[in-house]
């Protein structure tokens, strides 16, 4: 909790994506280790009011991260993905010759 106080930005990463983990008792376990870092409104309320939240996505719903968050109006995980594209677009143009 005492990441999120005061916050402007709240920005969590997970320890690695579960598709992964092979075996589901592994998996499991995973979840059940961690359940309690996901990002919710307790912890979003925390943050500052005009703080937002991000994720470079794919983001595991209802592990990570709520749905109330992820799809609320904090959340700006939709324009952060558009905007990695033209980035990473204008990137791949400059490395080829593009201008």
């Amino acid at each position: 909790d005492e990441a999120f106080y005061n916050a402007d930005i709240v920005y969590p990463k997970s320890w690695g994506p579960l598709v992964a983990i092979k075996e589901e008792s592994q998996m499991v376990d995973v979840i059940r280790r961690y359940e309690s870092w996901i990002c919710d409104e307790r912890r979003m309320s925390l943050a500052k009011e005009d703080a937002i939240y991000m994720h470079c996505l794919p983001a595991d719903r209802g592990i990570e991260v709520t749905d109330a968050v992820i799809d609320g109006p904090q959340s700006v995980v939709y324009d952060q993905a558009e905007n990695r594209m033209h980035a990473q677009n204008a990137i791949m143009a400059l490395t080829m010759g593009g201008r």
